[in-house]
């Protein structure tokens, strides 16, 4: 085995004072396989290893030859041609991910309330890998959505095109239908419709052209194609950011946190709440940038992404407003208290007098840190889950309908209990500025004033005083981790009876799809800790019974909670600020 120093292994290039070496490395060759490989240790392990599996040079070539097949997979009626190894994006071009099922229903019964309102809409799917996306768009709104599937790999282009056969659609390129695209059809079949495939970048593709919906779905962040997706989005227009950075995003690597979204996080019992508004003020500010605001329909923050869509409205006063709700956070790291900080531009001598605990003076040194900058508006749109919920229904996406059932009890901030919905029978059009949208009551309809010609004053005037009422109603921001804020010593009661009781106390509360143990509320956190050991239970009765704790008055209670409170401090002394 002889060592080789000719130039095909370049070593990375080392800077040596002004000067750069860029000398090649020694290394050796396998003899079966011809892999390069530096150590000679190494060489010796991996030549050992085709020796046990009884391979030589002309079987490796012989079996290196054959192609693997490719495997079919089928989702909502469409089926989608994978490669090998389709679940790893390491070992292929063409990335499908099943666990992502979710996020793509949730996009498309988005996609299917927006033909509600104008149609034919021109969508695209920016990467479009398998183009699993992009064919469930085509196949099941048909003639009301005008698909184009874009990805600058090679390999991901003809397999998406190959997909749009096996499914019956043809492959539109540069304005030109495929030559061969009715070859695939058998006798008697139709096409259902019609997808233009593009090989090139994305940002170029979106400056190019004009959308009514586009998706991002890069492998990673997204804030690099926010700037291009606004460019040329049309009015009403809605863009869909899907990130899956999750490891910045959820406080895991701040430091990344920081260089992408430009934002100051840390790791909080409400992170994935965090997030969504990360990502939300990430694109905010890229609509302001090009004279355009944003209407948050919903964000979704889940175990493998965060999903974030927003409607789109032109115009520089818009993009003023969606500025202003920019802010930053203040953080109690003690109780985990939190505020947004108030409006203006005067630097506060005490800014620890804005949040409502009194941490700062009871415990010593630094106590809160500052977060963001954040999304502090709403994050969900209560009429648009209504309208995609009856999507859902329509075409039977059973495994989306709870996840938006969820998001619509946490845009109202009412208990499941409370809610109840007939779609079929409650449907009616509902008229807005010209534009007829489909809703299940009068109370779904969407806050923005749609093109064309206004019909009255009397209807301009009667929308804004919607939208006030509307921005009173938004739902509290953050939620409480019930587990995270337990007394020590006491059995906490159980989650349904707790939110009655917040309820019964007089505030608005309901569960989170962000988190299965998380609160969302209107109540101050000492109001919450209050009514949480009310109703709980000394360990020593085994929580047998879940009433009121006789002993305990009102004011014992504030002060077991203050208790609590000072004994984690004290026993997390090692975390002061």
């Amino acid at each position: 085995m002889c060592i080789c120093h000719l130039p095909c292994r370049p070593v990375k290039p080392n800077i040596i004072g002004e000067q750069i070496s860029s000398k090649m490395g020694t290394h050796y060759h396998c003899i079966i396989c011809s892999a390069t490989i530096t150590r000679r240790t190494d060489m010796l392990g991996h030549v050992r290893r085709h020796m046990n599996k009884g391979e030589t040079k002309s079987s490796y070539i012989a079996a290196s030859t054959v192609k693997q097949p490719n495997e079919i997979l089928k989702e909502a009626d469409t089926d989608v041609q994978v490669c090998p190894n389709y679940s790893i994006p390491q070992k292929t071009d063409s990335y499908f991910n099943p666990k992502m099922k979710l996020n793509r229903q949730l996009i498309f019964c988005t996609l299917a309330a927006l033909t509600e309102e104008r149609k034919p809409l021109e969508c695209l799917d920016a990467f479009g890998a398998t183009g699993i996306m992009g064919l469930q768009w085509a196949k099941h709104l048909g003639n009301a959505v005008k698909v184009t599937i874009n990805d600058l790999n090679e390999n991901s282009v003809t397999l998406i095109q190959e997909n749009c056969h096996l499914n019956k659609l043809k492959v539109v390129v540069d304005s030109k239908e495929k030559e061969k695209s009715d070859d695939f059809l058998e006798e008697g079949e139709k096409n259902l419709g019609n997808i233009k495939v593009t090989k090139m970048d994305a940002n170029v593709l979106m400056h190019l052209r004009s959308f009514d919906f586009i998706h991002l779905d890069p492998f990673g962040t997204s804030v690099n194609y926010l700037d291009s997706a606004f460019r040329n989005i049309r009015n009403l227009g809605i863009v869909s950011v899907t990130s899956t950075d999750i490891s910045s995003l959820y406080a895991k690597a701040q430091h990344v946190a920081r260089r992408h979204y430009g934002c100051n996080i840390v790791r909080t019992e409400y992170y994935k709440e965090l997030a969504a508004r990360i990502v939300v003020a990430a694109v905010a500010r890229a609509a302001a940038r090009c004279n355009k605001g944003i209407e948050v329909l919903f964000a979704v923050a889940l175990e493998h992404f965060v999903l974030v869509v927003v409607r789109v409205l032109r115009g520089p006063t818009s993009a003023d407003e969606t500025a202003k709700k920019i802010q930053y956070l203040i953080h109690c790291q003690w109780c985990e208290e939190r505020i947004f900080q108030k409006d203006g531009n005067m630097v506060e001598e005490n800014p620890y007098r804005q949040l409502p605990c009194n941490c700062h003076g009871s415990m010593p040194g630094k106590t809160a840190i500052e977060l963001g900058p954040l999304w502090s508006s709403s994050l969900f749109n209560t009429g648009f889950l209504k309208r995609m919920l009856f999507e859902s229904l329509h075409h039977g996406l059973d495994d989306i309908q709870t996840l938006i059932k969820t998001l619509i009890f946490e845009s109202e901030c009412t208990p499941q209990s409370q809610f109840s919905i007939h779609a079929p029978s409650n449907l009616n059009k509902q008229e807005e500025n010209g534009v007829f949208i489909k809703t299940t009551d009068d109370t779904t309809t969407d806050n923005y004033v749609a093109q064309g010609k206004r019909k009255s004053n009397e209807m301009i005037t009667n929308l804004g005083k919607k939208q006030k009422t509307d921005v009173t109603a938004e739902h509290p921001p953050f939620y409480y981790n019930i587990h995270r804020h337990s007394i020590k010593g006491m059995n906490m009661p159980k989650l349904k009876k707790f939110l009655c009781y917040l309820s019964q106390a007089g505030f608005r509360v309901s569960r989170t799809h962000f988190d299965p143990m998380g609160i969302r509320t209107d109540a101050p956190l000492m109001q919450f800790k209050s009514i949480l050991l009310k109703y709980s239970t000394p360990t020593y009765t085994g929580g047998q019974s879940e009433g009121h704790v006789q002993s305990a008055c009102e004011d014992t209670v504030t002060e077991r909670v203050e208790m609590s409170v000072n004994d984690k401090a004290e026993a997390s002394g090692c975390r002061r600020w």
